[in-house]
């Protein structure tokens, strides 16, 4: 494997953060996109560290595919066919996610979320933030800081 799919930046990494943009929140505001791609930018830079926590992923890809995290890769989520779908990719909302993407790949994407590590959708409340104070909300999402 060349050193490119790797990098940050690469073809392969905005691919997948676009579909997982996409396939989490497509339909949302922009700011709830952003905040997505901010929270695994976040996981990214603390997975970076010596210290830090490797179990969510150490790439993008990592980040984004790992079990249990960004649900749209679950095999019986209703995005996930479509996600495989070349035609996604004609989707007005799908070209959005590419845009956060390539903003938040290159660095140039301010953080919404004040380092936040996870998050769900405002009208839930999953088990695992039960107690947690969240950091920020935006596009309907609810962000909280739980690593670092």
């Amino acid at each position: 494997m060349s050193a490119a799919l790797h990098a940050p930046g690469s073809a392969p990494n905005l691919t997948v953060l676009a579909l997982t943009l996409w396939g989490e929140a497509a339909g949302r505001p922009v700011r709830g996109l952003e905040g997505i791609a901010a929270v695994v930018m976040n996981r990214l830079r603390l997975a970076s560290r010596p210290e830090g926590p490797r179990h969510l992923g150490t790439s993008i890809s990592g980040i984004c595919r790992a079990p249990f995290q960004f649900a749209c890769w679950h095999p019986r989520h209703p995005r996930r066919d479509a996600m495989a779908d070349p035609a996604t990719r004609d989707d007005p909302a799908f070209a959005i996610c590419q845009r956060i993407a390539a903003r938040a790949l290159a660095g140039a994407l301010p953080d919404p979320t004040q380092g936040a590590t996870h998050y769900h959708a405002a009208e839930t409340l999953p088990r695992w933030a039960v107690g947690q104070v969240p950091v920020a909300e935006a596009g309907g999402l609810v962000f909280y800081r739980l690593l670092g």
